[in-house]
């Protein structure tokens, strides 16, 4: 009977052993489990931020390659409007040219004019005209002595 008193009594040590062992096995394993899933946890964060920052840099880029074809765009269609606006503004110029030649052809022809200078001294007045008169021109040179007082 003592062999089976010795197999008996540990018996419910054993059990208690194995209990303990148990219960300290499943603690390492949750523990290594939650150590695992913070690691885990820990490289998704770092990867959906690298993500979101590859994401960034192409929104960015993307931004100013449409900000730089915007400007370009603007600066052709600027430099066309000013090409259209310098064609206008020559044939205007050219055709006050040619209006301002008539008009200046009319009125010589038409009612002529005169020009001329003059040199004055202190004992003659010296002039020179020139008249236009439709195609006829003349000239008046003359210099006019003052009298002089005794």
């Amino acid at each position: 009977m003592q062999g089976t008193d010795s197999v008996t009594c540990p018996g419910p040590l054993i059990r208690e052993g194995h209990k303990d062992q148990a219960w300290w096995r499943g603690t390492l394993v949750r523990r290594t489990l939650l150590h695992a899933t913070l690691r885990a946890w820990i490289i998704q964060q770092w990867w959906k931020m690298t993500l979101a920052k590859l994401l960034e840099k192409r929104k960015r880029a993307a931004l100013e390659s449409y900000a730089q074809q915007e400007r370009a765009v603007v600066k052709l269609q600027s430099l066309v409007r000013m090409w259209h606006i310098r064609q206008r503004y020559c044939r205007l110029l050219h055709a006050a040219r040619i209006i301002q030649l008539y008009w200046r052809w009319h009125n010589c022809h038409s009612r002529g004019f005169f020009q001329g200078s003059y040199d004055l001294t202190a004992s003659h007045l010296g002039l020179e005209l020139e008249i236009f008169l439709g195609s006829q021109i003349c000239w008046i040179t003359d210099c006019i002595p003052f009298p002089i007082k005794s």
